[in-house]
């Protein structure tokens, strides 16, 4: 009997990109993740996404596990592009898809695509493979519109309708919580019969505690500094202005925490020229100046996913101000190495983070609130070091074997129902 193979479709993004990126997060780390798992299981893995640099190694083979590939497709240029103007491309990158496939002579017993410009070519290739597909979107167009405050920042219609095609087409969904599934079904009125609720995972042997200065020292931070963290992309949708006012309003009440604190953000890239920076990156950059905490805040740009444990164990607190997460990675990654986590009660987070267990939940936007609440981590060490210890407990319950053991199991039951649906077919033909 030939091993299982699993079709992981992830078009705009590469699970193996530098984290705290333009389009990197905690969904590059989910498919790397379940994959390497799936991959020490024995079963084959290939990773399609869309290839952004002609001269890079088209099919990776030694990233993701013995069993684990990521195959760079060609779809539309070879270079980085906005990924709102990708959904030109994907007809290409479904018949390249194909096209590897044919080549190799690999038949996928089923797809698991994530993002809906994914669902869609999975939907492509359902139609000529007849093989099962199963849907994570990580993030929702209509929450994302729910919380917008320029219009630039509001999601397309055609991904509106994109998301609600690909929930009714999937042969089964995955929503990171039961909010989540709440969610599809209120908002694009999926059939929740078909939504397996399964968290994300996280990564233990990586993710772990370690003594503060030690991580300092790695991290060549000042042991005399106290640090709160912020890790992810640069965009609005975050929250690193809140943080930045919160840390103002912290230092105006106390004066002399301007000489303790030292804020560090991690993800995107502050290098460049000012009128090099992106929107978001410049507009932090003015707030910073403005609120007289140059000093106090570091943006140290994007991080190899292999550093980030030392920036976890190095902060008193890691901060998530989002202003909506689907699950909230960084909070997990965070409270797995034992670090407490005040993070916005939207979405996910409500659920990654147990308010008063393992952090706080703040309402979002609210500075005052969240100025509060790290104050009270840093002038009580004893309740710190409560949170931090329930934190790591709290996070052992997500293992990437864990998830990965729900996966798995989703997996089984869709290619099960796909077979008999065609054998139901077949049979109506006949007759």
């Amino acid at each position: 009997m030939r091993p299982p193979r699993v079709c992981m479709i992830s078009v705009h993004t590469c699970p193996l990109a530098t984290l705290g990126g333009k389009e990197t997060g905690g969904m590059n780390v989910y498919v790397r993740d379940l994959t390497r798992e799936l991959s020490r299981r024995g079963i084959y893995v290939d990773v399609f996404t869309r290839s952004q640099d002609a001269q890079r190694q088209h099919v990776v083979t030694d990233r993701l596990g013995a069993h684990g590939r990521v195959i760079h497709v060609k779809a539309g240029p070879e270079t980085p592009y906005d990924k709102n103007g990708l959904y030109q491309f994907l007809p290409e990158f479904a018949a390249n898809v194909e096209a590897f496939a044919a080549r190799e002579g690999v038949r996928y017993d089923v797809m698991h695509s994530h993002y809906w410009l994914s669902g869609i070519v999975a939907e492509s290739l359902r139609e000529h493979w007849q093989v099962p597909f199963v849907q994570m979107f990580h993030t929702l167009g209509h929450m994302k519109n729910s919380v917008a405050q320029r219009d630039e920042e509001r999601e397309s219609e055609r991904r509106l309708q994109g998301e609600a095609e690909i929930m009714a087409q999937a042969d089964a969904l995955i929503a990171a919580t039961p909010l989540e599934r709440a969610q599809m079904s209120w908002l694009y009125g999926a059939d929740t019969s078909k939504i397996a609720v399964i968290p994300c995972g996280v990564d233990l042997e990586q993710f772990h505690p370690q003594p503060r200065s030690e991580a300092k020292r790695y991290l060549g931070l000042p042991q005399c500094r106290r640090m709160i963290l912020f890790v992810g992309r640069i965009e609005p949708l975050k929250g690193i202005d809140t943080l930045l006012r919160a840390i103002a309003v912290a230092v105006a009440r106390r004066p002399e925490r301007k000489d303790e604190l030292s804020v560090i953000i991690v993800g995107g890239n502050p290098n460049l020229p000012a009128e090099q920076m992106d929107a978001e990156m410049a507009r932090l950059h003015t707030l910073r100046a403005e609120l007289g905490i140059a000093d106090v805040v570091t943006f140290r740009g994007a991080s190899a996913q292999e550093t980030l444990p030392c920036y976890y164990s190095a902060a008193e607190v890691v901060v998530v101000p989002s202003h909506y997460e689907s699950f909230g990675m960084v909070a997990l990654e965070a409270m797995a190495c034992g670090t407490p986590v005040i993070a916005s009660r939207v979405g996910g987070l409500a659920f990654t983070v147990q308010d008063g267990v393992t952090g706080f939940h703040i309402p979002f936007r609210d500075y005052e609130a969240l100025a509060g609440r790290i104050e009270m981590i840093l002038s009580d060490g004893e309740l710190q070091a409560r949170l931090g210890r329930q934190a790591a407990e709290w996070a052992s319950q997500y293992s990437w074997s864990k998830v990965a053991d729900q996966i798995v199991a989703l997996y089984r039951q869709v290619c099960r129902v796909r077979r008999l649906d065609v054998a139901g077919r077949c049979a109506a033909s006949a007759g």
